[in-house]
């Protein structure tokens, strides 16, 4: 799909975009067929596809897998992509709003590929739900903000790494990113654009219990970035569970979290989920004397 049919379609069906729902729609073709590379897929695929918009992505991404589940908000542009891929069965076409969709409903997703040129407005809260997830899709190919590219991307004392790395990393690890200029889009968004790749981590590193007080620990250990975390997480936990796990995880207690390693923060939660069990072990052995 040009950059000439897209104008066609919006002035032909007099529709205007709306900047609040991201509508920035990607025709450059180089761009597309590296997106398509990325998603490294295969005729049995299933692929999420969110924010299809006029369908250019779509559009490349059918002839390549067994199925595209489509999640668009707008419906003026479900409407269009109805016509345009009336013919083609391998399409399934949703109205509805996808991060909503997402949290109203736990479906397993670990047989599929998210493929799309997310929203901006709503790429991280969609990524999380989906990601942190024990579900998720095996490979996530997404289209978003640079800065929200960079932050999924980013390794721990640097100045990107933060609660959204972490959160992402825990299931997934990064495999690349390849940046997208504004000028392939339409209209031109105001920032540059870059294209993820995340592969869901084949031996995960926590169980989904230590999952829980990861997720837990890293929310709060990054409250307040400027203060040590030793001191942020004794709102939760007791000083001498905080001290094992600290010596355990071989970190200072002067250490912030923005210091502290995806494989340090883990090792916390093992600690802390493991003290959890025990201590509730011993106080139900206690009762039951």
């Amino acid at each position: 799909m040009k950059l000439t049919d897209m104008r066609h379609i919006l002035a032909t069906r007099d529709i205007r975009l709306t900047k609040s729902l991201g509508q920035n729609f990607l025709h450059d073709g180089n761009q597309i067929r590296r997106i398509i590379a990325a998603a490294e897929l295969t005729p049995a695929d299933r692929v999420l596809e969110i924010g299809p918009g006029l369908g250019p992505l779509t559009e490349a991404l059918l002839p390549a897998c067994a199925e595209v589940l489509a999640i668009e908000k707008d419906q003026r542009l479900v409407e269009v992509l109805a016509e345009r891929f009336a013919a083609e069965p391998r399409l399934r076409l949703l109205h509805a709003d996808a991060l909503a969709y997402l949290q109203e409903n736990t479906l397993d997703w670990s047989a599929w590929k998210l493929v799309a040129n997310l929203p901006y407005s709503v790429a991280s809260p969609m990524l999380v739900e989906l990601c942190l997830r024990s579900r998720g899709p095996q490979r996530v190919v997404a289209t978003l903000q640079l800065e929200v590219a960079q932050r999924l991307m980013a390794a721990a004392d640097t100045d990107d790494y933060g609660l959204l790395s972490l959160l992402i990393q825990i299931r997934y690890e990064p495999r690349g990113c390849f940046r997208i200029p504004a000028s392939c889009f339409f209209p031109a968004p105001e920032i540059d654009s870059a294209c993820v790749t995340l592969v869901r981590r084949e031996t995960p590193l926590l169980t989904d219990a230590e999952i829980t007080i990861f997720e837990r620990l890293i929310r709060r250990g990054f409250s307040q970035r400027r203060k040590k975390l030793f001191k942020l997480l004794k709102e939760d936990w007791t000083e001498a569970a905080l001290t094992a796990a600290f010596a355990v995880a071989k970190l200072a207690p002067e250490i912030r979290a923005e210091q502290v390693s995806l494989e340090q923060f883990a090792s916390l939660a093992r600690h802390l989920e493991n003290t959890h069990h025990v201590h509730s072990r011993s106080l139900e052995q206690t009762v039951r004397r």
